[in-house]
């Protein structure tokens, strides 16, 4: 129960990555305050998955990359779970595609959805952090925004900025126990990757050292380290998590 009693927000949690950060968060004791954009049946299903662990878990539709519903939604969190000891920012978005064919609103989506929700919510958060001294803000970045990959300029752009931003971050409010780390994933398979064909999830597989894509809680169990107090000691980093693919 590394995170019993500790109050969190995860945006972008009904899927993928933030599902099963929230779901490994749960297990160990946090209660968890999630957004979606559109399918409220499954915040519903997950609200519930959630509360089997014995938790205070409550979904909230909001889009991260708006500044002002990030206000909203950090001033509705406090109301409802009374303090935020731990902010997630998940929330993203890929469109992919080759540098000669990208359109500048493909470009501009992923920068706004991406870079700008980082900003916002933890814009949101500071203050209420600040006031308790103390706070962990963990930031998804993604082994492309450290090393760059063919058909996705304007992802990587937006994961590289997020590293930029976390460092700075963790440099501005470290002295008010407020810390902040960045995790890139490597290949991880989630919703978004069903669709790749065999040959190309083996290709990718063929690249990792310990031979297997990643899934959703190899990313949690990571998140939930930083979240805890066993990190105590640790802001401004940025760990790879991707079987040893950057190695």
């Amino acid at each position: 129960m590394l995170l019993e009693g500790k109050n969190v927000i995860i945006t972008g949690a009904s899927r993928g990555i933030g599902r099963g950060v929230a779901t490994v968060f749960a297990k160990n004791g946090a209660n968890i305050a999630f957004t979606y954009l559109s399918s409220a049946t499954k915040a519903k299903s997950l609200e519930n998955e959630l509360a089997c662990f014995g938790v205070k878990a409550k979904g909230y539709k909001s889009d991260a990359s708006n500044f002002i519903a990030a206000q909203e939604l950090s001033k509705s969190v406090i109301e409802d779970f009374g303090s935020i000891d731990v902010l997630v920012n998940n929330a993203g978005i890929t469109k992919d595609s080759l540098l000669m064919r990208m359109t500048e609103n493909d470009f501009n989506l992923v920068m706004q959805i991406n870079m700008n929700s980082v900003f916002n919510m933890t814009k949101a958060v500071i203050k209420t952090m600040m006031k308790a001294k103390k706070g962990s803000i963990i930031n998804m970045s993604s082994v492309v925004g450290v090393k760059g990959n063919a058909g996705q300029t304007n992802y990587s752009a937006s994961k590289a900025g997020i590293i930029g931003f976390t460092k700075s971050t963790a440099l501005e409010l470290g002295s008010r126990n407020i810390r902040c780390n960045a995790i890139a994933p490597g290949f991880i398979e989630t919703e978004m990757t069903e669709s790749l064909e065999d040959d190309a999830i083996n290709n990718w597989r063929n690249q990792i050292p310990l031979k297997r894509v990643g899934d959703p809680e190899d990313i949690a169990n990571v998140s939930m380290f930083l979240a805890s107090d066993l990190s105590s000691y640790i802001t401004g980093q940025v760990i790879n998590v991707c079987g040893g693919m950057l190695t």
